[in-house]
């Protein structure tokens, strides 16, 4: 079966492809014979009901700096396509919304990976709260009274933007600690949602650990561990990529989420958890396919084709 694909990502001059997810994904719809397009979301449009993009067909190689070659834009009626893959970076914004709501017309004629209408109603850091016996202690507010309450309660806790990404702009504070008001102002000033805050677990200098769930299976896993002197373990912040195996309560983890997962069309999932505490269920566009297949994991973008490949066969 040949499929015609389009992502809808961000400028692919500007991937760093040796860790980019879509790029993986790409890659392995090409083995496979699956023609490739790709378009930036400021370009969708809506007409009538009809959502096009101008598409351009593309090639990929797994050169860094040399990763593709292009072809000539066609504005094309997107529900013609078998399969869009969502691919572009946070942050999810109300441009990111006003994409879900235009591809949610096409879906599922076209098959858009992941589902429109649960992306846009399953953001990582408030979807995950369905599942509180799973999780650390967590606030969200931007109430000040509120998180001093937590922070009396728990000690050291973390905060981070609820619709923020890639690990930017997380602290962690105690109770003691003299810039709270400070921090507490920085936020306010920079974002008018609320945010998550957490009771800190001291666990996380031993790894993050990111779990790609695949149509609501635990499919394969990387420890990310901090660097020195720094809180985050996102890879983009410096967190090293180390191999490991999933523990019987990360496996219960996934079993438990798993079902909800598959009810929603979510068939690409990236959780985080630290110390058996589910932290982030990420459905954007969850990264760590790549690092999982270069420390000896399974190959999951190949995974990940055979149920697209799968749901799209039975569709037609």
């Amino acid at each position: 079966m040949t499929l015609t694909v389009a992502i809808q990502m961000d400028p692919i001059e500007r991937l760093r492809v040796a860790g980019d997810t879509g790029f993986a994904l790409m890659l392995e719809a090409q083995a496979r014979g699956h023609t490739l397009f790709t378009y930036t979301p400021d370009k969708l449009s809506m007409r009538e009901g009809k959502v096009t993009a101008p598409i351009r067909p593309v090639t990929v190689r797994d050169v860094e700096g040399d990763h593709f070659s292009a072809g000539a834009e066609e504005r094309t009626d997107l529900s013609t396509l078998d399969v869009v893959l969502l691919r572009q970076d946070p942050p999810f914004d109300m441009a990111y919304v006003s994409t879900t709501h235009m591809l949610e017309r096409i879906h599922p004629k076209t098959l858009v990976v992941n589902d429109p209408f649960h992306v846009r109603n399953a953001p990582e850091k408030i979807f995950v709260t369905h599942f509180p016996e799973l999780m650390p202690p967590t606030l969200i507010t931007r109430d000040k009274a509120e998180i001093e309450a937590f922070r009396d309660e728990f000690g050291e806790i973390v905060m981070k933007p609820l619709y923020g990404h890639g690990g930017a702009t997380v602290f962690k504070t105690s109770k003691t600690d003299p810039n709270f008001g400070s921090l507490y102002d920085l936020f306010a000033n920079l974002f008018r949602e609320p945010w998550v805050v957490q009771a800190y677990i001291k666990e996380i200098s031993e790894g993050d650990k990111r779990i790609i769930l695949i149509d609501g299976k635990a499919a394969g896993a990387v420890n990310r561990v901090p660097a020195v002197g720094d809180l985050r373990a996102n890879m983009v912040r410096g967190g090293a990529a180390r191999p490991t195996d999933l523990s019987k309560q990360e496996l219960a983890i996934c079993e438990a989420i798993g079902p909800a997962l598959r009810e929603r069309g979510l068939l690409l999932v990236g959780i985080d958890v630290i110390h058996g505490k589910l932290t982030e269920i990420n459905v954007t566009a969850p990264t760590g396919v790549r690092a999982i297949k270069k420390l000896g994991g399974p190959d999951l973008a190949a995974q990940l084709w055979d149920v697209i490949e799968g749901k799209v066969g039975k569709g037609k």
